[in-house]
């Protein structure tokens, strides 16, 4: 369908079809300078060609205004059905993102990118609906008007008077992979909404006479030609780092902008923003002094700073708290140390003389800065409007008493002052009883603070001047110099005041700092303590909850979800948290643990919620989500910076833990994949061998069994039975270690004699010795032991046939018993040539022998692995020592303990 003519052709060229997916999705903005320039015009002309091309195009929501030129343009295109709400017995259609992401198209068109969502939507605003569609690698394209970016609308409103309430953070526009502007003359949308192609005609008459005014538009449609070419310049600057192109870069600029919780805070920021464009995206920092030794009592300074670096944030600025008593020094130091070359600070109307004093006398801030900072620009941004009077906090009960208990105690020091000045003027001529007054004046000041200081000092006055001025008993002033005493008594009043009530706020900043930094040492102790992801969610939860002041929650990822792993304070009578949350807290939750970013209370995401969830992003990785309560807390105050803070150590924790665990899984699969490798060379050698003897012997039995001679066929005989328990000793150690691998030992411990059990052990490898000798020394007396015999014995059949193996024909193999006051001992000695001592510390490990490799006589190499295990699912240790003598031998050591000790004098 042709073009309208009132409408200039816009320079576009055919955009290449994707031909796969994306991790993210490119977006596209059509530009405008207000309504009625042809934006959704355009965009769906441009839609209509990607769709004859062959592209997947879907229209996600337009809003025709029931202009017919537009309307004409949907048909032939895939409109997608919007989702209902209902809000106050009404049903509001809103762009249905769930039907978005599981159509997934190649390009969705969503119009009106700074809509505000009905409520109980899941964004408040369509741009965030734009970000999760885009995150899904979905290509978007949308419309905007210039006047709805955040850091123009004060300028908007200077222009047109009139205040946008929908918004777009300037960042969302920055992460524009394109943005094309589609642009008439003021003079053709004049026309344009004269022909009623904008507005009905009422509607259009009052536009033409307010907002559509010719140097309104012309004044918007240069915000948006420079807000465009500003992209231009930031596409141009990553290309040309992309490709290594050396040149001076722009980026050398850093701002910084001071605010001071007052009024102007949101100007400020939204003028930093801008000054940041027009520098071609220099880095732009919000910071705000705070001054140890000033009073705070502005209750709503906090909430000014937070609605300001919030809304600094969302622009793509930093924020940045700094601490000093002089201001300037403060700043100049920053801005040295970080190579900032723009400030921005604000000055109100000058009301009340120390301000007015400030300014004829050069000490403003902006001046002192100029004398201060060297090569570094100031902007001073003026407001009209008076600043805002701080709202001083409503005195609490105990305050009033404190103030009533000041001015009775300070009464009482005038009373005291009063006395001692009697005492003094009938004993002594020529006193200054004003001393003692003023005495009396310091005292109250330094111990209640300026009011009862000034309530003493004039009391004090009126007392003095009563009782001991002429004309005397009368309250007439008789001499210019008691004005002087009045005025000297107000000010000893006034300063004594308030330098006590300056320390009095610094004690209390001081301890808020103590408790701050106690509770992040108690906090950091706790988690650092946890051992495992269970522990350290529940500590976080109680730390959080203590800090906030608030209920606290702690979601950890259970599969494709996350779970509440712990809750801070339960409810009465409960003692594990609930197993999930509401519905649309668990989707905040979630929210926050996909997306890396906050949701919930205070957020721009399911801001209806009574919680506020966060991302726990630890060094490497994200290990979970932490919530709070945030109805109940206020936004900026200490304890939610606190909370803060915990939150990150919370999220190290975590990540500590995930990580310890992991590597003992990875330990656990390296030792059971050893394990593996060294049972199948035990099998497939160990096993074989004797299996090949018993074959071979059978064979022959089989075979030529009546011609063989009878000592043959008994040889034979022998043969096989040997190697069938070697057989079967191979067995049962692989089934003794994979018990303990496995964790499936069963201790059965009863009241045991050591001695039989060792006895039996000897009986059990007596045909083994062959012309060894075994020699047995037990006392005639042993205290009984609580083990399980099973296992013991199977420990020392295993050791004894160790030292068996490894000792030559005719030496001595020696087992003993013996004990202490705390254990009963078990020696095994040998007449071998001993262990290397390089080597005592392995020999217990697993497939560990003592010859080569190639030699495989002396078993599988997990005897003394085994006897290990089963001591020490006794309560007992084993050790090795070798060699014992001559150069030779190796002696095992088995220490059992007792239940009771035996006291010295019954061994």
């Amino acid at each position: 369908m042709p073009r309208p003519p009132d409408l200039p052709e816009a320079e576009t060229s055919p955009q290449p079809i994707p031909t796969a997916r994306r991790k993210r999705g490119r977006l596209k903005v059509f530009l405008g300078m207000s309504p009625g320039v042809g934006k959704t015009y355009e965009m769906l002309r441009a839609a209509r060609r990607r769709k004859a091309e062959g592209g997947d195009v879907v229209v996600g929501v337009v809003e025709t205004h029931g202009r017919k030129e537009t309307e004409s343009l949907l048909r032939g295109l895939e409109v997608m059905a919007r989702h209902p709400l209902e809000h106050r017995d009404r049903t509001l259609l809103e762009f249905n993102i769930d039907g978005a992401i599981a159509r997934r198209p190649d390009l969705l068109l969503v119009d009106e990118y700074a809509h505000s969502n009905a409520p109980g939507s899941r964004h408040p605003k369509r741009w965030q609906d734009v970000e999760e569609i885009l995150d899904a690698g979905i290509d978007v394209w949308t419309t905007l008007n210039v006047q709805h970016l955040e850091s123009l609308s004060d300028v908007v409103l200077r222009i047109t008077g009139v205040r946008q309430r929908e918004a777009v953070p300037d960042s969302a526009l920055s992460r524009a992979d394109d943005i094309e502007v589609v642009d008439i003359t003021p003079e053709d949308l004049r026309t344009r909404l004269e022909e009623g192609k904008v507005y009905v005609p009422e509607t259009a008459r009052l536009a033409s006479e307010n907002f559509f005014k010719i140097e309104n538009l012309t004044a918007l449609r240069e915000l948006a030609l420079r807000r465009a070419a500003q992209t231009v310049d930031d596409q141009l600057v990553a290309t040309l780092r992309e490709r290594g192109v050396q040149g001076p870069w722009a980026a050398g600029e850093r701002i910084l902008v001071l605010v001071g919780g007052d009024g102007m805070a949101g100007m400020l920021v939204r003028t930093g923003r801008r000054l940041s464009d027009m520098m071609m995206d220099a880095p732009w920092t919000v910071a705000t002094v705070d001054r140890p030794s000033s009073a705070s009592g502005d209750v709503g300074r906090a909430q000014r700073l937070a609605d300001a670096f919030k809304l600094a944030e969302q622009l793509g600025g930093r924020t940045l708290l700094l601490s000093g008593d002089d201001v300037v020094r403060t700043v100049s130091d920053h801005a040295q140390r970080n190579n900032v070359t723009q400030i921005v600070l604000g000055r109100s109307v000058a009301k009340g003389w120390r301000a007015k004093f400030s300014e004829v006398f050069g000490r403003s801030l902006a001046a002192e800065l100029l004398r201060a900072a060297q090569g570094v620009a100031i902007h001073v941004v003026t407001d009209t409007a008076a600043p805002e009077a701080p709202v001083r906090p409503a005195p609490t009960p105990g305050e009033r008493m404190r103030d009533l208990r000041g001015y009775g105690i300070g009464a009482g020091f005038i009373v005291l002052a009063t006395g001692a000045a009697l005492l003094l003027d009938r004993s002594f001529e020529r006193v200054d009883l004003g001393v003692v007054y003023m005495a009396a004046v310091l005292a109250a000041g330094v111990l209640y603070g300026l009011r009862p200081a000034l309530a003493a000092a004039t009391v004090a006055f009126l007392t003095y001047n009563f009782l001991f001025l002429e004309p005397r008993y009368t309250f007439a002033i008789g001499s210019p110099t008691d004005i002087l005493t009045l005025i000297v008594f107000w000010a000893i009043a006034t300063v004594t005041g308030a330098l006590a009530g300056r320390v009095r706020e610094q004690a209390r900043r001081a301890q808020r700092r103590a408790s701050a930094v106690s509770a992040l040492l108690v906090a950091s102790q706790s988690l650092s303590a946890a051992e495992d992801r269970t522990t350290a969610a529940r500590v976080l939860a109680e730390q959080t909850a203590a800090a906030a002041g608030a209920r606290a929650v702690v979601l950890l990822p259970e599969g494709e979800d996350i779970a509440v792993a712990a809750m801070a304070p339960l409810k009465p009578g409960a003692t594990e948290p609930p197993p999930t949350l509401g519905a649309a807290e668990m989707a905040a939750a979630r929210w926050a643990w996909e997306k890396g970013e906050a949701a919930g209370h205070g957020t721009g995401t399911l801001p209806q919620t009574r919680w506020t969830f966060r991302p726990l992003n630890g060094v490497r990785r994200r290990s979970g989500v932490a919530g709070v309560e945030a109805a109940a807390l206020a936004s900026g105050s200490d304890e939610e910076r606190l909370a803060l803070a915990v939150m990150d150590q919370g999220a190290v924790a975590l990540e500590r833990a995930e990580l310890a665990g992991e590597e003992l899984e990875t330990q656990t699969l390296r030792r059971t994949d050893r394990f593996r490798g060294a049972l199948l060379n035990s099998v497939s050698h160990d096993l074989r061998t004797p299996l090949s003897t018993v074959l071979g012997s059978a064979t022959t039995l089989i075979d030529y069994g009546d011609a063989l001679k009878p000592e043959i066929r008994a040889d034979l005989l022998a043969s096989i039975r040997e190697e069938a328990e070697r057989l079967n000793r191979y067995v049962g150690d692989l089934l003794d270690m994979t018990r303990l691998e496995g964790g499936g030992l069963n201790v059965k411990a009863d009241w045991t004699d050591v001695r039989d059990v060792l006895n039996a052990a000897a009986e059990r490898v007596g045909r083994r010795l062959g012309e060894r000798k075994l020699t047995r020394d037990f006392p005639a007396e042993l205290s009984l032991v609580m083990l399980d015999q099973a296992l013991l014995e199977q420990a020392v059949v295993n050791i004894l046939e160790n030292a068996i193996a490894y000792s030559p024909d005719g030496s001595t193999v020696e087992l003993a018993a013996y004990e202490d006051r705390q254990s009963v001992v078990i020696s095994i000695e040998d007449e071998g040539r001993g262990i290397p001592t390089e080597a005592l510390e392995q020999v217990f490990d697993k497939f560990r022998r003592m010859e080569e490799p190639s030699d495989r006589s002396q078993g599988a190499g997990l005897g003394l692995a085994i006897a290990k295990g089963f001591v020490e699912a006794m309560n007992g240790r084993i050790a090795a020592a070798s060699p014992i003598h001559d150069d030779r031998g190796t002696r095992i050591l088995i220490s059992l303990p007792k239940a009771i000790a035996t006291h010295r004098e019954l061994l």
